[in-house]
């Protein structure tokens, strides 16, 4: 054991020598970048003056250009008052105008491709400082943590762990959520919209070719405004329903439980014990979180015939049990698995710990699951 613990701390030091060469690795890079940012800031500067410089030039020469041409084109018309010399003179002076101001235009477009490739450039040096400024700083936040923290550090490791799975999970629970709701939204609201739309115009057609069937169509719209408000509405009380912040959790729960068993047909029990009232928002939202992760693993895994569910308001917790019929399953095998099920379980026991509550997992391959959990209410 105190050989692990050695070796635990040579890796330690190595890895906070390692952060530190790095660190100063980062902070070379990002004081080359200034510099060359600064370099370049100097130079994109020059250019622009000397682009507005050049502009000038080109407008003053178009306007000698222009006066040499009028004047060719006077000399021109006048052979009685003016010699051939003269408009030998005339058109040289128009050709040589001609060929400066292309010069001078060429410069300028070379000039302004310049400037614009610099100001490109300029971006992405700054883009580059920001960053390996900012992770200068949060590798010097990573040594001060890792340093003041070694002595328990090994201590720690497992609670670090499961923080990692934890933030994976929210993350892949992100995901699915907004897959889901895009999935929802493309395959109800946006069809009907696009349905709608296509019997509007189709409304508008009929009204000048057969007026009599328009009122059906119309009816058929109308049918169908009322399914995507209906799906609409489901789509937002899966979000957030509104019933838990308007009138609280248990009545929110009511409702989950009704839509849960009209729309998956699985009987689930519902017994509420004490006299329902407003809990904190942390709370009510916890609760509620649990239960519905607890009717989806249910309707997705546990094969289960039969649910219940139990809330207990006491004077000073929140005792809730939800209890099912069905396969079961090894609490420790799911929970350090990298599945779903694993990041729902640990997701629901980080929100009860958050509260200072506590959560029991209770289960068995063909025993069924009994999760209880309890969470204290506070004055």
């Amino acid at each position: 054991m105190v050989s692990d613990f050695g070796n635990l701390d040579g890796i330690i030091k190595e890895t906070l020598s390692a952060i530190e060469n790095g660190k100063r690795q980062v902070f070379e890079i990002a004081e080359n970048t200034r510099v060359e940012y600064m370099r370049l800031k100097k130079e994109l500067e020059e250019t622009r003056s000397e682009v507005e410089n050049l502009v000038a030039q080109v407008d003053e020469l178009s306007r000698e250009e222009k006066r040499a041409r009028r004047r060719l084109a006077e000399v021109s018309k006048n052979f009685a008052k003016y010699t051939e010399n003269d408009i030998k003179k005339a058109y040289i002076n128009a050709q040589e105008k001609q060929i400066q101001l292309a010069k001078l235009r060429g410069r300028e477009n070379l000039l302004r491709y310049k400037r614009d490739s610099m100001e490109q450039s300029l971006r992405r040096f700054e883009a580059m400082l920001v960053k390996a400024e900012n992770l200068a700083s949060q590798l010097s936040v990573v040594i001060n943590y890792l340093t003041g923290n070694l002595k328990d550090l090994s201590q720690r490791i497992g609670k670090i762990q499961q923080v990692q799975q934890l933030g994976i999970s929210i993350i892949k629970a992100q995901e699915e959520e907004r897959r889901r709701v895009a999935r929802e939204i493309h395959d109800g609201p946006a069809q009907l919209m696009a349905n709608i739309v296509m019997r509007a115009e189709f409304c508008l057609k009929m009204m000048e070719v057969d007026s009599s069937r328009v009122r059906e169509e119309l009816c058929a719209l109308q049918d169908m405004v009322r399914q995507s408000l209906q799906d609409v509405r489901k789509i937002i009380f899966d979000l957030r329903p509104m019933v838990l912040d308007d009138l609280g959790l248990v009545p929110a729960v009511k409702r989950y439980v009704e839509d849960f068993q009209s729309q998956y047909n699985l009987p689930v029990e519902l017994v509420i014990i004490g006299n329902h009232r407003r809990f904190s928002m942390a709370v009510e939202v916890a609760l509620f979180r649990v239960i519905q992760e607890c009717l989806n693993n249910i309707r997705k895994h546990a094969k289960a015939s039969q649910v219940m569910i139990k809330i207990e308001i006491l004077n000073n917790k929140i005792n809730t049990v939800i209890k099912d019929d069905g396969v079961g399953f090894d609490p420790d095998g799911v929970m350090h698995g990298a599945g779903r099920e694993g990041f729902g379980l640990l997701g629901m026991r980080e929100r009860i710990q958050i509260l200072n509550g506590i959560i029991k997992i209770h289960s068995a391959p063909g025993q069924g699951t009994m999760i209880t959990v309890s969470l204290p209410l506070g004055d």
